[in-house]
């Protein structure tokens, strides 16, 4: 029996079309009226989406996209669509590689489509958040079972899972951020990781009593919050730490992107900035590791904004991290995680129906 096409789904958030009131509102709304984003009753979230997000963050959120576009577009299409390019010349006659994006274009029906036209009946999922949440991985992942499904015949499927402490992720974050924060002359590191409301952060908890119940609940990882966001966003950060050898006192964690007044898990990314500026640091550098491509909340909310904020703080330089977009490293890590993960599946019948173990940000 001939052996099916393999084909890799590369699926990454979203992006506007373009830098527009009415391009961003389509996004908003797709985005926006995802129940696994916005969680509460359908017909409050129907209100608020219609009365008050689509009116006034629409023309907000297209000028802070203005800001940050290029000549190819949104930043996050760019890089994105650069690694889609760079995976592909590597899997090349093992994969056949798509890009599709949760929200907007290229969605994910069309790459699909793309691939199956191309012979695919073997996927290989790969969200492209280093750590899971049902609002990004789980919606991503529980939007492409669907679209897989809906034919007569599904195809085989298989999903890689969060890399949050995947070697190969860490080192490669590692390499692009050690020269830049040696450029900066930084004092301090701020991981700043999206946030998400706390109640997502719960219900991921099945023991319901360690998750946000201390104030260390995240100082590793257990059973009991190995699917916790907030708590890999941890994991991910002490394995950066490690890798860039900083001090116990030269780094911490916040979170940003906060939508609405419900709460979001803390420290905050905004409140933290003028503290540390308080503090006396002066010289700061901010990774954002729960982006992978550089994009509005790395670009204006970190790099323009919180800049901003920090230096109207006191502060004498914020310098961005880059995140990964294509760099040679990511690719290396991207290709290795695909391979591992059908390494793992094909291994045995047992072991390709285990559940995912959590890594270890070692």
């Amino acid at each position: 029996m001939t052996p099916a096409r393999k084909g890799l789904l590369l699926i990454n958030l979203g992006t506007p079309d373009a830098p527009e009131t009415g391009a961003v509102r389509r996004y908003l709304r797709e985005f926006l009226g995802d129940p696994r984003v916005v969680d509460i009753h359908p017909v409050g979230r129907w209100f608020l989406l219609n009365f008050i997000i689509l009116p006034f963050r629409s023309p907000k959120s297209a000028h802070a996209y203005r800001t940050i576009w290029t000549e190819q577009g949104s930043p996050l299409m760019v890089h994105s669509r650069a690694l889609e390019k760079a995976v592909a010349e590597r899997l090349a006659g093992e994969y056949e590689v798509e890009l599709a994006m949760r929200y907007g274009n290229p969605s994910l029906p069309d790459a699909v489509a793309r691939l199956r036209a191309r012979g695919v009946a073997d996927f290989t999922v790969l969200p492209l958040y280093p750590q899971e949440a049902p609002s990004s991985s789980g919606s991503s992942l529980a939007r492409t079972y669907e679209v897989l499904s809906e034919p007569w015949d599904v195809p085989n499927v298989r999903a890689v899972p969060a890399f949050h402490g995947h070697p190969a992720f860490l080192d490669a974050f590692a390499e692009v951020a050690r020269p830049v924060i040696s450029d900066a002359r930084a004092e301090h590191v701020l991981f700043s990781f999206h946030g998400v409301p706390e109640r997502h952060v719960r219900r991921t908890d099945a023991s319901g009593s360690h998750c946000l119940a201390s104030a260390g609940c995240c100082d590793a990882l257990t059973e009991a919050n190995r699917h916790c966001y907030r708590a890999q966003c941890f994991a991910t950060a002490r394995g950066l730490a490690k890798r860039l050898g900083l001090s116990p006192d030269g780094w911490s964690v916040s979170f940003q992107s906060r939508l609405g007044r419900t709460p979001w898990v803390q420290p905050y990314t905004d409140v933290v900035l003028p503290e540390l500026a308080a503090r006396g640091v002066k010289r700061l550098a901010v990774m954002c590791p729960a982006f992978v491509a550089d994009c509005l909340e790395t670009v204006e909310e970190v790099a323009i904004r919180g800049r901003e904020q920090f230096l109207a703080s006191g502060g004498e330089s914020l310098t961005l991290v880059p995140s990964l977009n294509s760099h040679p490293a990511w690719v290396d890590a991207v290709v290795q995680l695909v391979r591992e993960s059908e390494a793992v599946a094909t291994s045995s019948p047992a072991a390709a129906a285990a559940p995912a173990v959590p890594n270890r940000a070692g």
